[in-house]
């Protein structure tokens, strides 16, 4: 009787490891889009190689698997560019820190030797400077009200103009700068934002009016400038570029991910005619990060409930975008705390943060409370979530 026992808890014993074994093997490794953008505004962090080493070694000891470098923005690039140098005399963005150096191809090497993902964000999209080499040296690019006012100021004091989406040469200006950084570097993916579309208060200059009467029999544009069909028309405009610009991409690398981080989808499209909910549809995004930068927690989870980026969760990678704080604007770590619990507890795939320097500064506690706290969230190394 002693030895059926045996034999018994012996038997029971192997199926019990076995099964186990299958379980263990077939359950999915747990993913995380853990993201920082790292900028050249309000922070040291791009201008010295020091400085960039030193940040990209501390996000990896805290965790974090994915890194979104601008580089471009105020009119020239952050990273050495032949294709800005012949359409505006300027190779590299004139400030000190950057001369001499290629910083993207630094965050590449060290990223990539923390396993860290570099994805360029390509911030400015369509906006430039008013008074940019590129503004002045292209004013036939530029969109307009229908004044024909084109100045937008961005934050009510930073004189903005805006490159017309629907303009053949500047579409073959911003695919050739995407294509040159695609081409060149050992990239994870590329990065397009809210500015990835223009105003819908402008699209009156005489280019896109041109286009619209051809389409539409010798008509003008509707005065209203949030008319839903004008509205329309210009989105799907942009929407079909960036199909376009999609499949050249993919045509220099299929690894290449495709990346959206614009604003929740009803005010992308009515205020800046970006309809990233048709995109994502039509199957032109690889990785969302939608930007929720909300100061209190009722208007981000009714953010987080809308339906085109619910529809997204259950098609791609789709993380949400939260605000650590703004050198005039400090976020406590209370509230991130809980956008981040939120932004878990309701499935999302992740979370990117804007931006590094507010990580550990800008916020009423102490760079060590906010390290403290970073190291109690992310306990533990995991692998991006990606579509790849």
């Amino acid at each position: 009787m002693k030895l059926i026992k045996l034999c018994l808890i012996f038997f029971l014993t192997i199926i019990f490891i076995y099964s186990y074994s299958q379980y263990a093997y077939t359950q999915p490794v747990k993913k995380e889009i853990r993201g920082v953008w790292l900028t050249n505004i309000d922070s040291d962090v791009l201008f010295s190689p020091e400085n960039t080493k030193k940040a990209i070694a501390s996000l990896a000891e805290f965790n974090f698997n994915s890194l979104y470098p601008k580089v471009w923005n105020w009119g020239p690039t952050l990273n050495p560019s032949i294709v800005a140098e012949n359409i505006t005399g300027s190779k590299i963005d004139p400030t000190e820190g950057l001369q001499n150096r290629d910083v993207l191809r630094e965050i590449i090497t060290e990223g990539h030797k923390h396993k860290m993902a570099v994805i360029p964000w390509f911030e400015f999209g369509f906006m430039a400077p008013a008074d940019s080499l590129l503004a002045q040296r292209h004013p036939e690019w530029l969109t307009q009200r229908r004044d024909g006012s084109k100045i937008w100021l961005e934050g009510n004091i930073h004189q903005r103009v805006w490159l017309n989406p629907l303009h053949p040469q500047v579409q073959n200006f911003i695919t050739d700068l995407i294509l040159e950084i695609v081409t060149k570097y050992d990239i994870d993916g590329i990065q397009v934002d809210d500015h990835f579309g223009y105003p819908s208060e402008l699209g009156y200059d005489p280019y896109t009016v041109r286009l619209y009467g051809q389409e539409h029999q010798g008509k003008l544009p509707p005065l209203d400038s949030k008319n839903p069909e004008w509205i329309q028309w210009r989105s799907d405009k942009i929407t079909s570029y960036m199909g376009t610009l999609f499949k050249l991409i993919k045509n220099v690398n299929q690894k290449v991910i495709i990346s959206v981080s614009p604003n929740p989808q009803e005010f992308s499209k009515e205020e800046f005619l970006m309809d990233w909910g048709q995109w994502e549809r039509k199957g032109l995004i690889e990785e969302l990060i939608v930007q929720i930068y909300r100061n209190n927690m009722d208007s981000f989870n009714r953010e987080l409930a809308q339906k085109d980026l619910q529809l997204a969760k259950d098609h791609i990678p789709s993380a949400i975008g939260i605000l650590s704080g703004l050198k005039g604007r400090a976020t406590d770590l209370n509230l991130i705390n809980e956008q981040i619990k939120s932004t878990r507890e309701k499935g999302f795939g992740g979370m990117a943060f804007f931006f590094y320097e507010s990580l550990w500064n800008f916020g009423p506690e102490t760079p060590q409370e906010r390290q403290d706290y970073l190291s109690n969230i992310f306990t533990e190394k995991l692998p991006r979530l990606s579509i790849n």
